[in-house]
Parts: C-alpha cells; sequence; structure tokens
C-alpha cells in the first residue's frame, strides 16, 4: 500500500523506500536503494540516486539531482537547482564510481537557490547557504556563508535570522524571531537551552 502521494509523471523504482506522507511531483525520478523519510516533499524534475538519503521533512525544490553518497539529515531546505556532486576530479572516459565521496548536509540547514555543494564536503547544523554559493569546503553549525567561493559572513539562528555575533572570538546574543540566546565560544555557535 503507497502511504505517499506520488504524480503520475513521477518514476520511483522497486527497491526504494518512501515515507508516510511524503508528496512526490512531476517528471520526477527516485532509484531503487533511495531512502526518502516522511513528510518529505521533492518537487518536480528532481532525480535521487540509489544511494541517496533524505531525512524526514526536508523540502527539495524542483530541478535538484541528489546523487549516490549525498544525505539530507531532517529538516533540510534545498532550494531550486541546488547542485550535488559525487566525484571530485570526473572524466567522462574514466570509471570511478568507486571514488564517490560522501556529502553530508546536516540537520535544519538552508541551500539556497543554485548553490552548488563539492562533494566529501559536511554543511553543518542549521548553517544557511545563499543563493548561488559554492561550497568547496566543510561549514560550521549556524554559520551563514555567501559566495564563489563561499565565505562565512555571519551566523543565523535556527529561524533563519542573522544573529547579532562576531564571526570568530567569544560572545552571545539572542534571536530576533525567537528569543532564544545563542553563545559563540572559539570560533563555534552554540543555543543556549534555558
Amino acid at each position: 500500500m503507497i502511504n505517499y502521494t506520488l504524480h503520475p509523471t513521477a518514476i520511483v523504482d522497486e527497491g526504494a523506500s518512501i515515507g508516510e506522507g511524503t508528496r512526490i511531483w512531476h517528471w520526477v525520478h527516485v532509484c531503487g536503494g533511495a531512502i526518502v523519510g516522511k513528510n518529505v516533499s521533492i518537487g518536480q524534475n528532481v532525480f535521487v540516486g540509489g544511494r541517496a538519503v533524505i531525512g524526514d521533512k526536508c523540502k527539495i525544490q524542483n530541478n535538484v539531482s541528489l546523487y549516490d553518497s549525498v544525505t539530507l539529515e531532517e529538516d533540510v531546505f534545498c532550494g531550486p537547482s541546488v547542485v550535488f556532486t559525487n566525484v571530485y576530479n570526473p572524466r567522462a572516459f574514466v570509471e570511478r564510481k568507486h571514488e564517490y565521496r560522501s556529502t553530508i548536509i546536516k540537520k535544519g540547514a538552508t541551500l539556497g537557490a543554485n548553490s552548488t555543494v563539492i562533494c566529501g564536503v559536511k554543511v553543518g547544523e542549521y548553517a544557511f547557504v545563499g543563493a548561488g554559493a559554492l561550497i568547496r569546503e566543510d561549514v560550521k553549525p549556524y554559520a551563514l556563508m555567501v559566495g564563489v567561493p563561499a565565505r562565512q559572513i555571519g551566523w543565523v539562528s535556527i529561524y533563519g535570522e542573522r544573529l547579532d555575533l562576531p564571526i570568530q572570538g567569544d560572545g552571545e546574543c539572542v534571536c530576533p524571531s525567537a528569543g532564544e540566546r545563542y553563545i559563540l565560544t572559539n570560533s563555534f555557535v552554540y543555543r543556549s537551552v534555558m
């Protein structure tokens, strides 16, 4: 019994695991072996490889390809046309499937429209990657990244609000939306549990 929504033009290969409440829209292809969590939204023209993992409540906008060895933890947002890779130095005439590098996008992170994530990196919890940015190195939790190549220009809360903190050093502030406290220590941000 199918307990998810599947548009008639979408293809889900045998062996794919799709969680309850997930919505799969026009012209999507989910390969056998892929794992898709509960309550995920997969937009038009998305490709999900057989060794890709998508956590619960992710939102994947149109024209995104999640190749083998890409993992999205829960609550990840991928804007339209986000690009992932899985081979660092591809050549059409060289077989490199045994060289795939794992890419992990941690819980709650946002990848803006047309951003590119080079394989083998980790984007930290609740990080925010701006539209069009090129991520080629690991991103710290709560970091705000922009540019090509991407550079950190600040910090964001779990609500995506910019935090009034220096990029390095120590400090603390309160999220303007939620009133939660964030602490910067040794150039890493932590959300304070009150």
